[in-house]
C-alpha cells in the first residue's frame, strides 16, 4: 500500500503547490469556508431551510429534514468516529513545503467532514430532485478540491469523505422509506395511502393552514397526528438521554449543589423543599453520579408533560393542533432547556399542568371527586419541588371569583379536599423550617426584594431587562402570539370557558411578574409555570382563527429549533460563525469548563499539600468541584468531604446546616487551598463585529490579583497568593479564570 500513500502525497503537492495561482488563492479559501464565507453560508442555509419548510410542500419539508439529520448525525457519529480512530495527521503537520491557506489544525485529517457533509446533502437532494445534481455535485466537488488546495486535507481524505457522505445519505433515505412503509401502514394508514413514496409523491393531505378547524374530539381521521406526536415524544426522550450520555453538556452550579442535597436526604433544605433532592437521588441511583444520572429525570418529566398536554389538546381542539403545540415546545428555548437541565422548574411545570388538566376535567358536569383529589395531589407535589407552586391557588381564586358558573363547585367537597391534600404536602418543609428558624421563608423574601428595610420606589430599570429576556427565552413569535391570545381569552371569558380557564392558569403569573419587575429584578425562569397554559391558550385561539398562521408558525418553529440546537451544543457556533470569546460563551454558565477547572484545582492542591482540602467561594462552585473531582465525588457523602464552602458562620446556604462542612471544627490545624472565580476580563468595545468578521479580539482590562477575603485570612495562620489561573477547554479558549490561595493551619 506504500504506492497509494506515495500517489496521495504526490497528488496533494500537485494540487496544493503546482496548481497555485492568484485566482484560486482568492476563490478556494472562500469555497472552503474561510475568510468569513462560512458565516454567510450559514445564514443562507438557514434561510433556505425556512423557505423549504414554509413553501416546499410535503416533499420539500421531508427533504430538508433528512438533509438536516444526515449532516447533524453523520458528521459526529460517522466522520468524527472514524477520524478519531484513524487519527491521521493533517498535511501541514506530517509534510514539509505545504502552502497553508487556512492555517493548520491538530485535528484528524481522514476523512474530510466538509466533503462528507456536502456530498451527503447533494445526494439527498438528488434523490428527491434529480435536476439538482447539475449544480450541487459540482459544488460539492469544488469544496472537496478546495480542502486539498488549501492544504488541510489529502486527496484520499476528501475521496473517503465523499464516498462516506454519499453512502450514509443513501442509507438514511432507504431507512426512512422502509420505516415509512412499515410504520406508515400501521399507524398512519390514511397518509400512507395518499403518499406511498417519500421521494416521488407530494402529500395532498396538508391543508392550506398549519392549524385549522378540526373536530373537538379525536376522530379516526385525526389519529395520524396523535400517533405522530407519540413518535416524536419517544424519539425526543431517547435523543435527550443520548445527548446527556454523550457528555457534551456540563452541570450548572445549582444542579451540582442540589446533587449534594441528594447525598444528605432531609425533609427540606435551605432554599427549596425536598422534591429536587429526591429526583436527583432517583436519577443517580439509575445512572450513577454522572451528568446522565443527575439529569436522568428531566427528559422523562418533559416526555410525560408532552404526553398529557398532547392528549389534553387533542380532546379539546384537534390532534393536529396538539401536535403543533408539541413542536412549539421544542422551539421555545426555555422549555428546551427545561427538558435537559435538572432544576426545580421541570417538575414544577409538570405538576402545574397535571393539576390544570385534572382541574378542567373536574369542572365539567361529569367531573368526579377523584379529579379534585388529583388536583390537590398535583399541586402538593409541585409545592414539594418549588414553593411558588402555590401561585396556582391564587389562579384558582381568580378563576372562581370571575367565573360565576364555576362557583357551584365550591358548594361541593372536591375543591376543599384538594386544598386539604395540598396542605398536607407542605408538612415536611414546614416541620424542617420550624426547626431551622424559618430560613426558607427569609431566603425567598430576600430574593423577591421584600426586605422590610428596603423602601420601594417604582422603577423601569428591570422591566426592559425582563421583557427582552423573555422574548429571547420564549421565542418572540410565540410570546407575542401568546400575549395576543391571553387578551382574547379575557375578552371571551363569558363565551369561551376553556379560553378563560387557561387564561387564569397562566396569565396572572406572567403579568404579575411583569408588574413586579417595577419593584425588583425578576429571574427569567420565574414565569415557567405560566408558559404551557399560555401556549395552550394560543393553540386553541389559533385553532379557530387559522388565517395567516402557517408562515408565522413555521418561521417561529424553525428559528426556535435552530436556537435550541445551539443551546445544546455551543460548539456549533464555532463551527459555523467562529468561536465565541470565552467571556461571553453561554455554555460556561452551564459548567462547561468545570471538568478542566476541577482538574486544575486538584493539581494545585497536590502541589501545595497532598493532605490539604479545598475551599470554594460560593455554593455553586463547591458543588461543581465536588462533582467533577473524582476524589471529592467519592467523599461527598462521607463525614469528611474534600471540598468545602467558605465558612462564614451565617446561614447563607445549605452547607451551614451540615456540621461536617464546618472545617474550622472538623479540620483544625490542617492546610487548604482557597479557590475563587475571577470576574470576567472586559472585552474591547466593538468586539461583536470583530468576532463576526473573524478578526482578533483583545481585552480592555486585565485585573491584577486581589488579596484573600478577610474571613479566610482570619481562619488560617498564613495565607499565600498562588496566582490567577486560566481554565482552558479543548478548543483553546479560556472559559474561566480562578485565583488560588494557599492556606496554612486552620485555626
Amino acid at each position: 500500500m506504500h504506492w497509494l500513500q506515495t500517489l496521495d502525497i504526490a497528488l496533494f503537492h500537485f494540487v496544493n503547490g503546482t496548481l497555485s495561482n492568484p485566482f484560486f488563492d482568492w476563490l478556494m479559501p472562500l469555497i472552503s469556508g474561510g475568510n468569513g464565507a462560512l458565516r454567510w453560508f450559514s445564514i443562507a442555509a438557514v434561510g433556505l431551510f425556512i423557505l423549504a419548510m414554509t413553501r416546499g410542500g410535503a416533499r420539500g419539508r421531508i427533504c430538508a429534514l433528512l438533509i438536516l439529520i444526515v449532516i447533524a448525525a453523520g458528521d459526529p457519529l460517522v466522520v468524527g468516529t472514524i477520524k478519531h480512530a484513524i487519527a491521521r495527521p493533517r498535511p501541514c503537520v506530517g509534510l514539509s513545503e505545504v502552502v497553508e491557506r487556512l492555517g493548520c489544525s491538530n485535528s484528524g485529517s481522514m476523512p474530510s467532514a466538509h466533503a462528507a457533509n456536502w456530498f451527503a446533502a447533494a445526494t439527498v437532494m438528488f434523490l428527491f430532485y434529480r435536476r439538482s445534481a447539475w449544480f450541487l455535485f459540482p459544488i460539492a466537488a469544488a469544496v472537496a478540491f478546495s480542502r486539498v488546495y488549501c492544504g488541510v486535507h489529502y486527496p484520499s481524505d476528501v475521496t473517503a469523505g465523499a464516498l462516506l457522505g454519499t453512502g450514509y445519505a443513501i442509507a438514511l433515505v432507504i431507512a426512512a422509506q422502509s420505516a415509512w412503509n412499515f410504520f406508515g401502514r400501521k399507524f398512519f394508514q390514511r397518509w400512507h395511502e395518499q403518499m406511498t413514496s417519500l421521494i416521488n409523491q407530494e402529500s395532498p393531505t396538508a391543508p392550506a393552514t398549519a392549524i385549522g378547524n378540526q373536530p373537538s374530539t379525536i376522530h379516526t381521521a385525526d389519529t395520524e397526528w396523535l400517533h405522530l406526536g407519540y413518535v416524536v415524544i419517544v424519539l425526543a426522550l431517547i435523543a435527550r438521554w443520548a445527548y446527556l450520555a454523550s457528555g457534551l453538556a456540563g452541570l450548572s452550579g445549582d444542579e451540582a449543589y442540589q446533587w449534594l442535597w441528594s447525598k444528605h436526604l432531609a425533609l427540606s433544605y435551605f432554599s427549596k423543599p425536598l422534591g429536587i433532592a429526591l429526583l436527583q437521588w432517583t436519577g443517580t441511583a439509575i445512572g450513577g453520579d454522572t451528568v446522565f444520572g443527575v439529569r436522568f429525570c428531566s427528559p422523562l418529566l418533559a416526555a410525560i408533560l408532552s404526553f398529557i398536554v398532547l392528549r389534553f389538546l387533542a380532546r379539546e381542539t384537534s390532534a393536529r393542533t396538539a401536535f403543533w403545540v408539541l413542536i412549539i415546545t421544542f422551539a421555545t428555548p426555555l422549555l428546551a432547556a427545561g427538558s435537559i437541565l435538572m432544576t426545580i422548574d421541570p417538575p414544577l411545570v409538570l405538576c402545574w399542568m397535571w393539576a390544570l388538566i385534572a382541574g378542567w376535567r373536574a369542572l365539567k358536569p361529569e367531573g368526579k371527586t377523584r379529579d379534585w383529589l388529583t388536583v390537590g395531589l398535583a399541586m402538593g407535589l409541585g409545592f414539594l419541588c418549588k414553593p411558588t407552586a402555590y401561585y396556582q391557588i391564587i389562579c384558582w381564586i381568580i378563576f372562581f371569583a370571575l367565573q360565576p358558573s364555576a362557583r357551584i363547585h365550591l358548594r361541593k367537597s372536591g375543591p376543599w379536599l384538594a386544598l386539604l391534600i395540598c396542605a398536607l404536602c407542605t408538612l415536611p418543609p414546614v416541620i424542617w423550617n420550624a426547626q431551622h428558624h424559618w430560613i426558607t421563608l427569609h431566603h425567598v423574601a430576600s430574593n423577591a426584594g421584600l426586605d422590610p428595610n428596603h423602601h420601594w420606589h417604582p422603577t423601569l430599570k428591570y422591566l426592559g431587562e425582563f421583557i427582552g429576556g423573555e422574548l429571547g427565552l420564549l421565542n418572540p413569535i410565540f410570546l407575542v402570539a401568546a400575549i395576543g391570545a391571553s387578551i382574547a381569552g379575557w375578552k371571551k371569558r363569558h363565551e369561551k370557558p376553556l379560553w378563560f380557564y387557561l387564561f387564569c392558569m397562566g396569565a396572572p403569573v406572567f403579568y404579575g411578574h411583569v408588574l413586579y419587575s417595577l419593584h425588583s429584578r425578576i429571574l427569567l425562569n420565574w414565569i415557567a409555570p405560566a408558559v404551557p397554559p399560555m401556549f395552550c391558550l394560543m393553540a386553541v385561539y389559533w385553532h379557530e382563527r387559522p388565517l395567516c398562521v402557517k408562515p408565522w408558525l413555521i418561521t417561529g418553529v424553525t428559528l426556535g429549533i435552530i436556537v435550541s440546537v445551539f443551546l445544546y451544543d455551543s460548539d456549533l457556533t464555532g463551527k459555523l460563525v467562529g468561536k465565541l470569546p470565552g467571556d461571553v460563551d453561554p455554555s460556561r454558565r452551564l459548567g462547561r469548563s468545570y471538568p478542566e477547572a476541577a482538574a486544575l484545582v486538584e493539581r494545585e492542591r497536590q502541589k501545595f499539600d497532598t493532605n490539604s482540602f479545598i475551599i470554594a467561594n460560593d455554593y455553586g462552585s463547591t458543588g461543581l468541584y465536588s462533582f467533577y473531582s473524582p476524589r471529592a465525588r467519592a467523599a461527598a457523602s462521607t463525614r469528611e468531604p474534600l471540598v468545602y464552602r467558605q465558612w462564614s458562620g451565617r446561614p447563607d446556604d445549605q452547607f451551614y446546616f451540615w456540621p461536617e462542612y464546618n472545617y474550622l471544627q472538623t479540620r483544625p490545624g490542617q492546610n487548604a487551598i482557597y479557590v475563587r472565580r475571577v470576574e470576567n476580563y472586559k472585552l474591547e468595545s466593538g468586539w461583536y463585529w470583530k468576532w463576526f468578521k473573524g478578526e482578533r479580539i483583545a481585552y480592555r482590562d486585565i485585573p491584577s490579583p486581589e488579596p484573600a477575603p478577610a474571613e479566610i485570612v482570619n481562619q488560617f495562620e498564613t495565607v499565600t497568593n498562588l496566582g490567577i489561573h486560566d481554565v482552558m477547554v479543548k478548543d483553546g479558549r479560556v472559559l474561566q479564570r480562578v485565583q488560588i490561595f494557599g492556606c496554612y493551619n486552620a485555626k
